[in-house]
């Protein structure tokens, strides 16, 4: 066995997190199972993010870990150029079943990153295939988040991801967020903002909506400190998207398989677009994978000329693996036998309420919350953004509850494996905190 506290930290530069912090004062996770991680010390921490935002039937879960162990000895690897397995296609009827209606083929990818960037690759491929090749422009918006490469950040807006990294992608425009004063505390969808969604056909008139190929967005803004849609909005987006031929494409990494109550956000709101891409909770963030879901009419556009050529260039190394494929199949498994998605919509109010019991601790200037996700805003401290905090989720993991931190917004996502009881611990240790906080 690994030392629990290995004694040199300095081959690891680790993603997103402030290395020199950490390796001062490392937090180490040794184990983990249903809503807990344990540390290198010993202690428990109840798991408030599922993870990153992935792990939403909890850790550790024994139909998954067994399928995993059961295909890793049976088929290892196969190649999805030009061969395939049985897994592969079981699990894609499989999240079809799951996907709105008109949302018939999935694109395997190994991340939530990559699949925003075959969603873009196939939407610009989509138009150049019906003859309308000069399709080239994308429109992302403000405080999006779509992974790290380099379409991603483009299409992104949230700042710090994009300044450093120089040229980006051109011909991309932004929408303007969502999060506006109107709907500070909110409980659940906020009533103000659907006319902003109206700025689309001012971008679209701007540069010619024949030049636009897809308008991608996060139907819950998540990563950038949950940002929800106002009542209306999606459904303008998608009323002008169609109006003009434009592809809409649904961010679902956070929002997919039954964080906000339905297998995914699209049919929480109501709204179908003409792809989603999703990861994370695919395989209950066991396994890397990720899936595009993209609807018939794009899919039989490619379909196109002598059977024998392929018709998209695109794809990687592990496309459908074998072991993440088994795991998909048996998290979608343990979803359905223990109703976590039905549960999800059951325990919202519940969480709700809990949510907004904080709304007189110290430093909260917002709440927003929607299906077993919440977000606790909080006043920066002057001169140094993020900090506060930063400093929250310091003392929460001493505490022994794990939130996530975006600027100064904590945001919180439990596996959805959650007690009501679990709820009143995170939400009492975190006021506490917030008490405590300068």
């Amino acid at each position: 066995m690994l030392d629990a506290k290995p004694n040199d930290l300095n081959a690891f530069w680790m993603p997103f997190t402030a290395n020199r912090q950490f390796k001062a004062n490392p937090r180490m996770f040794t184990a983990a199972r249903d809503m807990h991680f344990t540390t290198s010390d010993g202690r428990q921490v109840l798991d408030g993010t599922a993870g990153l935002w992935c792990c939403n039937a909890g850790h550790c879960r024994p139909r998954i870990t067994e399928a995993v162990q059961h295909q890793v000895a049976e088929l290892d690897y196969a190649p999805a150029f030009q061969m395939g397995h049985p897994l592969a296609f079981e699990l894609a009827n499989r999240l079809v079943d799951l996907a709105p209606d008109g949302i018939d083929h999935v694109f395997y990818t190994n991340s939530g990153s990559e699949s925003v960037e075959t969603a873009l690759k196939i939407a610009l491929a989509y138009h150049r295939a019906r003859g309308e090749g000069q399709r080239t422009r994308l429109i992302g918006r403000e405080r999006g988040y779509h992974g790290v490469n380099f379409g991603g950040i483009s299409v992104g807006g949230i700042v710090n991801n994009r300044k450093v990294f120089g040229s980006l992608l051109a011909g991309v425009d932004h929408l303007p967020h969502t999060h506006i004063p109107e709907n500070r505390m909110s409980r659940g969808q906020p009533e103000h903002g659907a006319h902003l969604a109206d700025e689309l056909e001012r971008i679209i008139a701007l540069h010619g909506a024949e030049t636009v190929a897809a308008v991608i967005v996060e139907p819950m803004a998540g990563s950038t400190g949950v940002l929800l849609p106002p009542k209306g909005y999606l459904q303008r987006l998608r009323e002008i998207t169609a109006k003009h031929g434009i592809l809409l494409i649904f961010d679902e990494v956070i929002t997919g398989f039954g964080r906000l109550g339905s297998a995914f956000a699209a049919q929480h709101y109501g709204v179908t677009p003409d792809m989603m891409t999703t990861a994370k909770g695919l395989t209950n963030g066991v396994i890397p994978m990720g899936a595009v879901f993209a609807s018939g009419a794009i899919h039989d556009a490619f379909m196109q000329g002598p059977e024998h050529l392929i018709e998209l260039f695109h794809g990687y190394t592990y496309s459908g693996n074998p072991i993440a494929a088994a795991a998909g199949i048996a998290t979608l498994d343990t979803y359905r036998e223990e109703g976590l998605f039905e549960r999800c919509a059951e325990l919202a109010p519940y969480w709700q309420e809990a949510l907004h019991s904080l709304s007189d601790a110290r430093h909260v200037i917002d709440i927003r919350n929607e299906g077993l996700i919440g977000a606790v805003e909080l006043e920066p401290i002057a001169g140094q953004p993020t900090k506060r905090a930063f400093d929250a989720f310091l003392k929460a993991y001493d505490k022994g509850i794990l939130i996530r931190t975006t600027g100064d917004i904590i945001a919180m996502s439990p596996p959805l494996i959650i007690s009501r009881e679990q709820i009143d611990q995170l939400v009492d240790t975190l006021r506490d905190v917030l008490n405590s906080l300068d």
